[in-house]
């Protein structure tokens, strides 16, 4: 197979990019030149937003190309039009954010979306994950794969989740733990969507996925029991009700990272239906080993992650902390 991987330098491309390489296909990144990609690719510059920044996709043939852009919908667009005509198939990793808001536990694929237009500027991430969809329906019509994925967990992690976690853990002392201790968590490990992403995609699967881990594959205490273990065990979980957080201001998703509070939000966030995926072939690693990775990671590269530039960092401050659990 001969992938064509828009990105590729970091979490979600590398991770697509490393599996494609696994499998022995021949692996083409086409990227700005700000992170060098993974051995044994053949690299091609470009920057998106820039006029003429697809000059070096003007030739060339793939059997696929994978896209987890997630900005400007007009850059989906303009690659996938370029590329319809020489490409086989067209793999848009997307979001479940497009779903609009509320949406009920037990959502699928069916479920109502946000408004898009793949002739869009940047507006808003829902938005624009929508916009990039249709862009590559337009394009591709029903052999475009659409991989609606959840919250993304796993090695080479930038938007600041489970690292966050991980060194807070490390640092060890009371911690707090954000209750109910069994509230259940939907996530992806960033290896198991790019290989169901592949693997979707060589079979020729077209149309929405979403991709997630199966409702209760894991919660809130195992999380966070598995970033206390594998950092040594120095932390002391110290669970709190959603009541008393509420209380003291702090924000959840953001001082909180992968935290939500019971409720309609929650519901929306983590009560997908992903029995299609499953169906497809859809596997998950368990919460220990995501875990356990995401921290061998962060050791080899020094222990700071890379936070993307278009993403706010996130976690509670060390005061903020202590103030709530009164110490």
């Amino acid at each position: 197979m001969r992938l064509l991987m828009l990105g590729g330098t970091e979490f979600v491309g590398r991770a697509i990019t490393e599996d494609a390489l696994d499998r022995g296909w021949d692996v083409t990144v086409f990227h700005r030149g700000h992170h060098a990609p993974p051995p044994g690719t053949t690299a091609l510059h470009g920057d998106r937003t820039a006029p003429g920044g697809l000059a070096a996709l003007a030739e060339g043939e793939w059997d696929l190309v994978v896209d987890t852009w997630s900005g400007a919908p007009t850059a989906v667009r303009d690659s996938a039009r370029l590329l319809s005509g020489r490409a086989g198939r067209y793999a848009y990793v997307s979001s479940r954010s497009v779903y609009a808001y509320p949406a009920p536990a037990g959502l699928t694929e069916d479920g109502p979306v946000v408004d898009g237009s793949p002739d869009a500027g940047s507006t808003a991430y829902a938005e624009d994950k929508r916009g990039g969809e249709l862009a590559a329906l337009d394009a591709f019509g029903d052999r475009a794969l659409l991989v609606r994925a959840g919250m993304i967990l796993g090695p080479y992690e930038n938007v600041g989740r489970l690292p966050w976690w991980l060194d807070r853990a490390a640092r060890g002392g009371p911690m707090l733990a954000p209750g109910p201790r069994d509230l259940p968590l939907q996530y992806i490990d960033v290896r198991d969507l790019a290989h169901w992403t592949l693997d979707a995609a060589a079979a020729g699967l077209g149309g929405p996925y979403d991709l997630v881990s199966p409702a209760g594959h894991t919660t809130m205490a195992a999380l966070l029991e598995a970033c206390a273990a594998v950092t040594g065990g120095g932390a002391e979980l110290r669970w709190t009700g959603p009541e008393r957080i509420a209380e003291a201001g702090v924000e959840p998703w953001t001082e909180l990272p992968c935290w939500l509070p019971p409720g309609e939000l929650h519901d929306y966030m983590f009560g997908s239906d992903v029995g299609k995926a499953l169906a497809a072939g859809l596997e998950c690693r368990p919460v220990e080993e995501t875990v356990a990775d995401t921290w061998a990671w962060l050791r080899s590269i020094g222990g700071a992650a890379p936070l993307r530039p278009d993403r706010s960092a996130k976690g509670l401050a060390p005061e903020r902390e202590a103030a709530l659990l009164g110490l």
